[in-house]
């Protein structure tokens, strides 16, 4: 079955209503109509999708510029919009090579656009499930030198996998598998009430009643799981919006960095 074939249309799915949170046009008035419900429960969500955009384009900037990785492997990649990973990253190192990973049919037919390498650097695309690690890594690796460092992105991903315990394994197969020198980069919706996701509540009711995949958020102790073992970078664990930047307002969507060591 093709991307297209396995398209639906008759539901909301997740990567189509953040691309209409983020101004675009790869969506259906199904995706429509349920982002503009969830936005009439929780008004800050179009700003938590634009505040973690942003968040991926300091982050690759400073890997890029500032520890000199030249490896990126992107998990739950999203549909492209303006400034995907690689040419954020392609931008300061034409030689980098990225690898995007998404399981999700219309992100599939629209992959072509996340192949525009510099000739100097690669990308490359893989149709892998976040839950499937080593299947990723596998993969991975026709196209990353897995014993250089690699920055493994996974921002607003490991919300789609509902378990924790699983979520964790997923992230420790991957970083167990990078060498000294990688990092990790996340971001995870929180419903911790000193970044206003309180509003979160009734909005992450509505999506799972109305829009797949189904989603879960997490506390802070819960998201700094998944970073154990690593150096947490300055400024630590914070609203993504936060991260290196001093914005208007927070957003209840945790950001950060590790190393690992």
């Amino acid at each position: 079955m093709t991307g297209a074939e396995r398209i639906r249309t008759d539901i909301a799915h997740n990567a189509r209503v953040w691309d209409y949170w983020l101004g675009g046009k790869d969506n259906y008035p199904v995706d429509r109509e349920v982002g503009d419900q969830v936005t009439g429960l929780y008004p800050s969500i179009g700003e938590v999708a634009r505040a973690d955009r942003a968040f991926l384009g300091r982050a690759v900037t400073y890997l890029a510029a500032d520890a000199g990785v030249r490896q990126f492997l992107d998990i739950g990649t999203g549909l492209p919009t303006a400034d995907n990973t690689h040419e954020v990253a392609q931008r300061i190192a034409p030689e980098a090579r990225v690898v995007y990973v998404d399981n999700d049919p219309i992100v599939l037919t629209h992959a072509r656009a996340l192949l525009t390498s510099a000739p100097e650097g690669v990308t490359e695309y893989v149709d892998a499930d976040a839950r499937n690690p080593e299947f990723i890594l596998e993969a991975a690796a026709r196209t990353l030198d897995l014993s250089r460092p690699v920055a493994v992105m996974m921002l607003g991903i490991l919300n789609f996998v509902l378990d924790t315990d699983e979520a964790g394994t997923v992230v420790r197969t991957l970083m167990d598998a990078m060498p000294s020198g990688s990092h990790l980069v996340l971001t995870h919706p929180t419903l911790e009430r000193e970044l206003g996701g309180e509003g979160n509540v009734a909005a992450m009711r509505f999506w799972n009643e109305n829009a797949t995949p189904p989603i879960t958020a997490r506390s802070r102790a819960e998201f700094t799981s998944f970073l154990d073992g690593l150096d947490v970078l300055e400024p630590g664990i914070v609203s993504c919006a936060s991260w290196r930047f001093a914005p208007a307002n927070e957003v209840a969507q945790f950001g950060a960095v590790g190393r690992k060591p």
